[in-house]
């Protein structure tokens, strides 16, 4: 497939699984449809046994390696190549797009500008609980979160302060102990002269941390206020 070529295939997982291909939607069974994701997210050629496992953790191997093939199989019915394998290995298949690849490329692209598109990842296949998830959903989420630090950042240098505490509040409701996310809230705060609100924000974020971890902000945070922040007394959340 060239780069001018619409693909075959549309594999959704940001959201909630979706498979469309040539423009309609195509429904395969709930083994299928992990197969591709665990396909799509290793975004590489992968083993056969490995990929077994994963998918069938508590079969035996020979079970395992069966299920597999039975669900290459059913796959088959779909009028393009969705998986391509060999005796040894498996992959997606080349005419498959995929949008956490596109997220991710995007979320990239997010952190060297401003984008309309900070939100573009969604929550991974959000009504799945298999545990080879778990680090892709983490992966995901860093650069969400990289991502609207980097956007508000952006927004701040520009001379909108206010855009930039909405990206940096975002990211503080996603990981409310993130200090990175903290800073850019109290920096725009004090870009916008209202020390007052900065001082809340400080003191909020310093309560949670006594309460959650019994640790304090760093001075680097502390710092931020200055000599404000010396002179001010403590302000209720």
């Amino acid at each position: 497939m060239t780069g001018h070529e619409a693909p075959a295939a549309r594999l959704h997982l940001l959201g909630g699984f979706e498979l469309r291909v040539h423009g309609a939607t195509v429904e395969i069974k709930p083994a299928p449809q992990r197969l591709l994701a665990m396909l799509a997210l290793a975004g590489t050629t992968i083993q056969r046994g490995f990929a077994a496992g994963q998918l069938w953790p508590d079969a035996s191997a020979e079970r395992a390696q069966a299920n597999l093939r039975t669900t290459m199989w059913r796959l088959r019915h779909v009028p393009c190549e969705l998986v391509h394998g060999t005796k040894t290995h498996i992959r997606l298949g080349a005419e498959v797009w995929v949008d956490v690849r596109e997220g991710l490329s995007d979320s990239g692209d997010v952190l060297r500008g401003p984008r309309s598109g900070t939100a573009l990842l969604a929550d991974l296949l959000p009504d799945w609980y298999d545990d080879w998830l778990d680090t892709e959903r983490e992966r995901i989420r860093q650069l969400r979160l990289a991502a609207l630090e980097r956007d508000g950042e952006v927004m701040l240098e520009a001379g909108h302060p206010a855009d930039g505490i909405q990206l940096g509040l975002r990211a503080v409701a996603l990981e409310p102990l993130r200090e990175s996310a903290q800073r850019l809230v109290i920096r725009c705060h004090l870009a916008e002269g209202n020390l007052i609100e900065a001082v809340r924000q400080y003191e909020r974020y310093a309560a949670s941390l006594r309460r959650d971890l019994s640790a304090e902000p760093s001075p680097r945070m502390a710092e931020l206020l200055g000599t404000f922040r010396r002179r001010a007394p403590a302000l209720p959340s």
